[in-house]
């Protein structure tokens, strides 16, 4: 029995409200134990849905003996099976051999398969990350003084997992940062992460940065390797969908809309009491307890309500659109495409209907669970904690952001030129994409050797402080500080009287760790 977007409550959250008034309320005894008892009989010869992933811990409900006993309930098994070249998978998706897939957002925005994100799934809050080695090169704490590395002529080398979200994150070091490129380094591709750390441990080698995911992140810290970027800094960067097939989408949409319900409502109750998500995680994963703990701290999982909102909004059109354009500036992707093409969020309606009514019910008796269930916390960028000047410059530096297009100034002036602000506005926009509890802001700016150096410090700090306002202007919430320098550090190689040493450096640091 399904019920749409718009309709009557359905029975399990009619039930709940009997539930409450006699004091028995439990989330998982209403989301499960009435649901479990099925009001009409349901064939015993369920259509089998195939899909398509990989061991991402984050795919491991849909591995799950228990949740597929769910399914079942609504006339639906599936079927998963590891796919890992994410090529193959979209090529399937498209033949129709596969029903569904499950894939991060880059990867389908590179293969583009016939078929539409259905569903969100996750996005990751620190499972992901940048190490440097500072075991075996000691100078090296930030992207900073791995430009310097290869500016000695020292040959480094790069570890991560093909086609995975490392592929991605070296990605966005490699458009984001100033100095990092990727063509300075020797590339090593692996399966996995667990290959990757394995390069990294070994001193034979010169790997100078490797690409993690958890529980190898955690264990390169403990080992003294310099966390340098992680997706707490960078929360949006990496998302996990479904993308269902055209097919599906076409022909059995009732199938697809009672998929994603039984879905939402099996991680709306595991998120919450993550329990038992935890102990599936380390079961499909042969991990310990501690490392299951460390992926799943590492992942926020979307309610209904969330991915809904997310498509609704336009908050998945950015990120397509921002995801799109890290692709395209890397030679991935020939053009951002029209995001709201390709996703729909009718799937997902009755899930979100569902959840709505149980935040109904639930949030005079349990605020806390309400606003869970809406997964406003997980989207809405904290307020930073104001930090003194001297905390903001003894940080440790991640790097300095590329500057696309100049930040230029009246002679002898600190008014902003409109090409400067057109610069700024695009930075602000970068910026943003991190996180105001992690990341503080920098600003830095240098003069070339004309005039007294006291008019030139006087003249860089004023502008540093006119480019911290401007960012500030443009919705910047993040620590941030103004640096002049004067020119009391010209860049190498250049006259000191050059105009080449007018310039403003937006360096980013780590904070709270």
């Amino acid at each position: 029995m399904s019920n749409r977007a718009g309709g009557p409550p359905p029975i399990v959250y009619i039930l709940g409200i009997i539930a409450i008034s006699l004091g028995f309320w439990s989330l998982k005894d209403t989301l499960f134990s009435f649901a479990n008892k099925p009001l009409s009989v349901i064939s015993s010869d369920p259509d089998e849905l195939l899909i398509l992933g990989d061991t991402f811990s984050g795919y491991s409900t849909f591995r799950s003996p228990e949740f597929n006993e769910e399914l079942e309930k609504s006339g639906i098994s599936i079927s998963f099976e590891n796919e890992f070249d994410q090529g193959e998978r979209a090529t399937r998706l498209e033949k129709d051999s596969a029903d569904l897939i499950v894939t991060t957002l880059d990867q389908y925005l590179k293969h583009q398969p016939e078929g539409k994100i259905v569903g969100l799934i996750d996005r990751t809050v620190g499972a992901d990350a940048v190490v440097l080695n500072t075991p075996k090169y000691s100078q090296l704490k930030s992207l900073n003084d791995l430009s310097q590395l290869i500016a000695q002529g020292q040959p480094l080398s790069l570890a991560y997992a093909a086609d995975t979200p490392s592929e991605f994150l070296a990605q966005v070091l490699d458009i984001r940062f100033d100095g990092f490129n990727l063509s300075d380094f020797n590339q090593l591709k692996v399966a996995e992460a667990s290959e990757a750390w394995q390069e990294l441990q070994d001193p034979n080698q010169n790997i100078a940065v490797a690409v993690l995911w958890e529980p190898f992140v955690s264990q390169a810290r403990e080992q003294g390797h310099t966390i340098v970027l992680s997706s707490e800094d960078a929360p949006n960067a990496i998302l996990d969908v479904i993308v269902a097939s055209d097919d599906l989408i076409q022909e059995n949409e009732e199938k697809l809309t009672d998929f994603l319900s039984t879905y939402y409502r099996w991680m709306d109750q595991s998120a919450r009491d993550n329990s038992q998500l935890k102990t599936l995680i380390q079961t499909d994963g042969n991990l310990s307890a501690s490392q299951a703990d460390l992926v799943i701290d590492g992942i926020d999982f979307f309610t209904s309500v969330e991915a809904g909102r997310w498509m609704e909004d336009g908050i998945l059109s950015k990120r397509i659109e921002a995801t799109a354009a890290i692709l395209v500036l890397s030679g991935q992707l020939p053009q951002v495409p029209l995001a709201n093409e390709l996703y729909s969020d009718r799937f997902i309606a009755e899930a979100v209907a569902n959840t709505q009514s149980l935040i109904e019910l639930v949030k005079a008796d349990d605020p806390e669970l309400a606003t869970f269930l809406t997964g406003e916390t997980n989207t809405q960028q904290p307020q930073a904690q104001q930090l003194t000047p001297e905390a903001i410059q003894s940080s440790q530096p991640i790097g300095d952001l590329e500057v696309r297009g100049e930040v230029k100034f009246g002679v002898g002036s600190a008014a902003i030129a409109t090409e400067g602000q057109q610069t700024l506005a695009q930075l602000a926009v970068e910026i943003n994409e991190f996180n105001t509890e992690t990341v503080a802001i920098r600003v830095i700016g240098h003069t070339s050797q004309t005039g007294s150096a006291t008019l030139n410090q006087r003249l860089s700090q004023q502008r540093a402080e006119a480019v911290v306002q401007y960012l500030k202007n443009q919705a910047v919430n993040h620590n941030i500080l103004a640096e002049g320098k004067g020119f009391s550090e010209p860049l190498s190689g250049v006259p000191a009287n050059d105009s080449r040493n007018q310039r403003t450096e937006i360096r980013l640091v780590r904070i709270n760790q």
